[in-house]
């Protein structure tokens, strides 16, 4: 049923921008999970190396601009704004902000493609527990996940051919695509459609570029070691497929709709120096960022809730 939206609120992970955020940062992350404190500091390196800059926040605004700006030409004249879990501006913040302008309906966008507990549900608790703590009156209804959603399909298809350019056509057979997503504790993952979305994701990229060489795997695990988490790690299986004759890799993290530190690092340098170590080719394909088809995925959905 249609209704009268006046707001939307893209709700993302968030993400430092500078050296000293990194740990008060990671503290947030961690807060209320298992994740052991050297874990942390390893991934407080890995934000280091890249000057403790994330590139998450910057394309998060530009979807936002992308999506008010494309929602404005198709005749809904509506704001977008952006409330991060994890750092500054804060989801209770922008609420704040929302309800001080007085906006009551709201589209909540939450930035992943993909459901499971970590993805998904957390951020809505989220915006319920400050809607609760704010003493704020404002109905949210979330806009649907956009696994399957033929525009995000095909942005991502076209990105992995952009990779397929790079390499000589008689090499195909010996090239295999890796779908990557973040790993997270078995447990959670079978309460979730999250393998079940990210292999319709995975199958229907490779059918648009009518490709089958091709598998899901996973990246960027953080629980205790003794924690059952999905699997296969990307790095594993590079050196696994390595022995099977194949020479090129295409790294997709299909999980992930824009670029940040667990695509920098982990497909960038860590997948990069399994394939070295194992004597592949690694090409990495882009996430689909603030492209127009992905930013068209996003309006063509808050469009038909509009009505």
């Amino acid at each position: 049923m249609p209704k009268n939206y006046d707001a939307i609120l893209m709700i993302g992970y968030g993400a430092p921008e500078r050296i000293e955020d990194i740990r008060p940062f990671l503290q947030n992350v961690a807060k209320g999970r298992p994740i052991p404190p050297d874990r942390l500091e390893e991934v407080a390196h890995h934000y280091e190396l890249f000057g403790g800059k994330s590139p998450l926040n910057e394309y998060t605004y530009k979807q936002a601009k992308g999506l008010q700006n494309k929602l404005a030409k198709g005749g809904k004249d509506i704001p977008v704004y952006v409330g991060m879990r994890n750092w500054h501006p804060f989801i209770p913040d922008t609420i704040k902000e929302m309800s001080g302008k007085g906006y009551k309906n709201v589209v909540g966008m939450i930035m992943a493609a993909h459901q499971s507990d970590a993805s998904w549900e957390r951020y809505q608790r989220d915006v319920e527990e400050a809607l609760t703590e704010l003493g704020v009156e404002m109905e949210f209804d979330y806009s649907p996940p956009l696994f399957d959603h033929p525009l995000f399909i095909e942005d991502s298809a076209d990105r992995v051919q952009d990779c397929l350019d790079e390499i000589p056509p008689e090499e195909y057979e010996s090239t295999m695509i890796l779908f990557t997503a973040h790993s997270i504790p078995t447990p959670m993952a079978e309460a979730s459609p999250y393998v079940e979305q990210l292999t319709t994701t995975a199958k229907l990229i490779a059918e648009k570029l009518d490709y089958d060489n091709w598998r899901l795997v996973y990246q960027s695990r953080s629980g205790r070691p003794t924690d059952p988490w999905l699997e296969p790690d990307v790095c594993d299986i590079i050196h696994e497929i390595a022995k099977e004759g194949i020479k090129n890799v295409i790294a997709q993290p299909i999980g992930f709709i824009c670029d940040h530190i667990e695509v920098l690092f982990d497909i960038g340098v860590e997948a990069q120096e399994a394939s070295e170590e194992a004597g592949i080719n690694l090409l990495r394909a882009k996430t689909v960022n603030d492209d127009p088809k992905f930013i068209e995925a996003m309006a063509d959905v808050v469009e038909k809730m509009m009505g």
